[in-house]
């Protein structure tokens, strides 16, 4: 029996995302998956994510198993029996006797041939618990399920949770990291009718809810969203809950001149331009190719009245402007912590010193945006970390060291958004965190210029 498609897919693109450098959402989006049947797209995409969100622990019932060290594999066998223990552990509805056929044929198949039988040993040791599943997709996971989670979690990354939020807290923010995250979407044409549409995407087969917080999120429960006829016209995109909330704090009105510094890939600067209506949008990015990316985000041209241009430049230089913005959008590169359930690949790559380097980038950011921040001007500074370093820390150094900026007050924030008065701390800086609201974890803070 040959190797199903669904599990060639994800072996490559395993491979590929442990060789460095590419990210497995990307890969899944890719021609060779969307040629696939829906329901082996389906399998690759869970078994890809699957088996980076739970890597640690994978790694950890491998050794387990086969009472050798992780070392002793050669990388490519590591990544089947991973993907066999991850069928076995936890997708239930496949035969086990299935699951170890396939990964020794897998070995054959990539000319491995010889480590069939190390590979059949380890995973017919490999036992399904009985009532593992419920208590993963349970909204109080049982301690085998947390003790799992925090395997998965690099031990400095758990420690450095477990000082900043406490034991009982990281363990959950381990476990919600673990989790798929909800198929949330942004709908950006004004005026939808939110009952009318979300009947005709039940005729669809499309079952919905209204976002936690963001008035234009809607969350797919089930049903094929992608080929939805009424999300297209209704100009959907998918957008987490908390990123929509960070461009909302940008409080873009008509007339304004807004810059999005590190704009790709564009999400947010769909949003700014939907809330705009008239004014101009400046949105750069260092790379070309991302930004070629947001040029097909905006294929039909922005809304009538807003004028978009689209600027490669390096933010960590002085920027090239001869006048100020209004409004300015910094959603500066940031080690991604508070979307590890969305990018696991972080996991294995970041490193506790990436902190300290990230934050040097993150302060010249912030400094060169202040810069062309118009007097009475409003800039977010957004990350999607959960570390100070990269949030607060970068904030209070820069201002510090620059006259005449100040962090808009919580009072303030509070009326300007009081449905997340419970977001904002107690020096206004806006946060979400996995395990408390269920969305990504992201961090804003809104300076003002002095007039």
């Amino acid at each position: 029996m040959p190797v199903s498609p669904a599990r060639q897919v994800a072996y490559r693109i395993l491979r590929q995302v442990e060789s460095g450098g590419v990210f497995a959402a990307d890969l899944l989006a890719g021609r060779k998956v969307s040629e696939l049947k829906a329901v082996d797209r389906n399998l690759a995409s869970q078994l890809v994510m699957g088996a980076l969100r739970w890597g640690g622990e994978l790694d950890y019932q491998i050794e387990r198993l086969s009472g050798k060290p992780l070392k002793y594999f050669d990388p490519e066998v590591s990544t089947i029996i991973r993907l066999g223990i991850f069928q076995i552990r936890f997708l239930t509805r496949v035969p086990k006797p299935a699951i170890v056929h396939e990964a020794v044929e897998m070995a054959k198949a990539i000319r491995k041939r010889s480590a069939g039988g190390l590979i059949n040993a380890v995973l017919r040791k490999c036992e399904r618990p009985a009532r593992l599943r419920g208590s993963i997709e349970a909204d109080t996971p049982g301690p085998e399920t947390l003790e799992m989670a925090r395997r998965s979690i690099p031990l400095w990354l758990f420690e450095r949770w477990a000082r900043l939020f406490g034991e009982d807290a990281a363990q959950r923010l381990a476990w919600r990291s673990m989790m798929t995250p909800p198929a949330t979407l942004r709908v950006s044409r004004p005026g939808t009718d939110w009952e009318r549409l979300r009947r005709q995407l039940g005729e669809e087969g499309i079952k919905t809810a209204p976002g936690r917080y963001s008035k234009t999120a809607l969350v797919v429960t089930s049903g094929n969203r992608v080929a939805s006829k009424a999300l297209r016209e209704a100009g959907a995109v998918i957008q987490d809950d908390a990123s929509q909330l960070v461009a909302e704090l940008v409080l873009v009105e008509p007339g304004d001149a807004v810059l999005d510094l590190c704009a790709a890939p564009g999400i947010k600067t769909f949003q700014l331009a939907d809330k705009l209506g008239a004014g101009m949008i400046v949105a750069c990015d260092l790379s070309a190719s991302r930004l070629r990316t947001m040029a097909r985000l905006f294929a039909k041209g922005p809304p009538p009245g807003v004028s978009l241009n689209f600027l490669r430049l390096d933010a960590t230089r002085s920027l090239p402007f001869g006048f100020r913005f209004s409004r300015v959008l910094v959603d500066v590169p940031c080690s991604g912590t508070g979307t590890l359930a969305r990018n696991p690949e972080i996991k294995s790559r970041l490193r506790p010193q990436d902190l300290s380097r990230l934050a040097e980038t993150q302060s010249q950011i912030l400094r060169n945006a202040l810069e062309v921040l118009a007097p009475g001007g409003r800039l977010v500074y957004a990350t999607c970390s959960l570390e100070p370093e990269e949030n607060e820390g970068v904030v209070e150094k820069v201002l510090g060291e620059i006259q005449g900026f100040r962090l808009v007050t919580p009072a303030e924030l509070s009326c300007e958004f009081p449905d997340l008065r419970a977001m904002f701390d107690g020096r206004g800086y806006f946060r979400t965190r996995p395990d408390l609201h269920s969305v990504d974890g992201f961090f804003a803070a809104v300076i003002a210029r002095s007039e």
